[in-house]
């Protein structure tokens, strides 16, 4: 199949590609490089051996998008692109509605107008809010965000669903993650954040490197087994062949699709650490801060119906999870810019 994705070169963007590739597909990517590299695709290159077209430009440049729409037949778009930090979009709350949402209502335009109405869409367990039940089903109601970023993907989530209803045509997989870590087994792609990170393992592995002195543990007093926040893991790797599995499910015409892509196990910050530890050899010094505004005491998936459905499921635990993360650190301390 021909498949445009939107932010390719990023870090779970990046993982699906290489899968692609490595599936046959043929790939085009768009990114605007804001947090991710160019050089993701140059090692996806050298692992597979074939070469993913890239376009450097936004989701907000719709005059763009349609040219690209309109010079080629796409068979499916992969809609990765967006602003992600959590925290960030509590401070920069217009910025994130429009980048995610203005962003994404041009491509489906574009797609639309030139009538490439396959669709899938990388969603979020944050669309849950604090969820009424654990583990969360693709049934539990769709909560009250806790954050813009989240508030972003439910409203995405809506606008599809509406697309979906009102057009026969569409067939749209919308795929509700819980939190990617890791890397590509080879530690040529990982996560490069830019910054300080927003996320728990990119933090920890470079406190191991020695980028940081030490990790910061928003909070330690919810109601979990240690007081820690609880989280789906989920290796990058499994969710890049959700997205394959996805990909399959769009050739069955079957309209709209929703499904959670977790490995339907909690594991909390402190477990997480002590795991990358023990995998690693490596101590990690932290220290307990306060909690951070819009997070939630424990999350974790019921991954059931993407395994009946897709026949995917998450293949990787923890310890995989922080032995890759750190070959990808470890080998590139300083991200794709060594």
């Amino acid at each position: 199949m021909k498949v445009f994705v939107t932010g390719g070169s990023g870090y779970i963007g990046s993982h699906t590609v290489l899968q692609l590739l490595r599936e046959g597909h043929e790939v085009t990517v768009l990114d605007n490089l804001s947090n991710s590299s160019e050089e993701s695709l140059a090692r996806i290159q050298e692992l597979t051996g074939k070469e993913a077209g890239f376009i450097k430009g936004d989701i907000l440049d719709a005059a763009l998008l349609d040219r690209i729409c309109s010079e080629n037949r796409f068979d499916c778009c992969i809609h990765f692109a967006g602003l992600k930090a959590v925290g960030e979009s509590v401070q920069k709350p217009w910025e994130y509605y429009n980048n995610n949402i203005t962003g994404t209502l041009n491509l489906l335009k574009a797609l639309s107008d030139h009538n490439m109405k396959n669709f899938i869409f990388s969603s979020s367990a944050t669309v849950y809010g604090d969820p009424e039940v654990i583990p969360i089903t693709e049934d539990c109601p769709k909560g009250v965000c806790t954050n813009p970023y989240g508030w972003t993907k439910s409203m995405i989530e809506q606008i599809l669903m509406d697309m979906a209803k009102a057009d026969k045509e569409w067939n749209i997989v919308i795929l509700r993650y819980f939190n990617p870590i890791g890397a590509d087994p080879s530690g040529r792609i990982g996560e490069d954040p830019t910054g300080i990170p927003n996320n728990l393992m990119p933090y920890v592995t470079q406190v191991a490197v020695g980028k940081l002195e030490k990790l910061g543990v928003f909070g330690d007093d919810y109601d979990t087994p240690d007081g820690t926040g609880v989280r789906d893991y989920i290796h990058v790797s499994d969710l890049a062949d959700g997205h394959i599995k996805a990909l399959k499910k769009i050739t069955e015409k079957a309209g709209l699709c929703i499904y959670n892509l977790g490995t339907g196990n909690g594991v909390s910050v402190l477990e997480l650490v002590h795991s990358f530890e023990k995998a690693n050899g490596i101590k990690i010094p932290y220290v307990i801060k306060d909690r951070r505004p819009g997070d939630i005491a424990a999350c974790y998936a019921d991954a059931s119906k993407a395994e009946a459905e897709l026949g995917w499921k998450a293949e990787h635990d923890i310890v995989d999870m922080c032995r890759d993360s750190w070959r990808w650190q470890s080998s590139n301390p300083e991200g794709y810019r060594s």
